[in-house]
């Protein structure tokens, strides 16, 4: 399963893009809400969650973080949002993470000797990390973009992942997008 984690101060962009990108790509993919089945986003957008973090599989593919402030922050000091990141790392799961997000995965030294790029600024957060600018840096099973802007490529990028660059290259041009 394909889990992306929604915690109130979620930038709305960063989530609905790719999360729409990979629907339509046929993923397997639900919202989660953090501290319950809403979460209002930066921009003072509420999404109702499929699910809840309480109630999610041990089975995850993947694990999508999207950024945006306070959302990032509420994410990080959640402590089963951690464990549950954590534990889909070690089981080998690709873990993705947008504009100020990365810095979880920088903070909790999952970046050390990989490529990454995040919302300019944050790059301090991303430790050990061969910061890269790039619009979206892959690295083995650890995906990161730099923000609001980026959620096409990123979102596109999970895709080609998921079901190869022919579906992420035939989806784009379906939804008229150039490059």
């Amino acid at each position: 399963m394909i889990y992306m984690f929604l915690a109130e101060g979620f930038e709305e962009i960063e989530a609905i893009m790719p999360l729409d990108i990979l629907r339509r790509a046929g993923a397997n993919i639900q919202t989660v809400g953090i501290e319950s089945n809403k979460a209002r986003g930066a921009h003072n957008i509420e999404i109702v969650a499929d699910t809840t973090l309480d109630k999610i599989s041990d089975n995850i593919e993947m694990l999508i973080l999207p950024g945006g402030m306070p959302g990032t922050d509420n994410l990080q000091k959640n402590e089963d949002v951690i464990k549950t990141l954590m534990k889909a790392y070690e089981n080998g799961a690709y873990i993705a993470a947008i504009c100020a997000a990365p810095k979880i995965f920088g903070e909790l030294g999952l970046l050390k000797g990989k490529k990454a790029t995040c919302f300019p600024g944050f790059e301090k957060y991303l430790t050990g990390a061969v910061i890269t600018g790039k619009a979206v840096e892959i690295d083995n099973k650890i995906i990161t973009s730099r923000g609001a802007g980026t959620a096409d490529k990123f979102g596109f990028a999970l895709t080609s992942l998921l079901f190869g660059n022919e579906k992420a290259d035939s989806l784009r041009k379906t939804m008229q997008f150039d490059g």
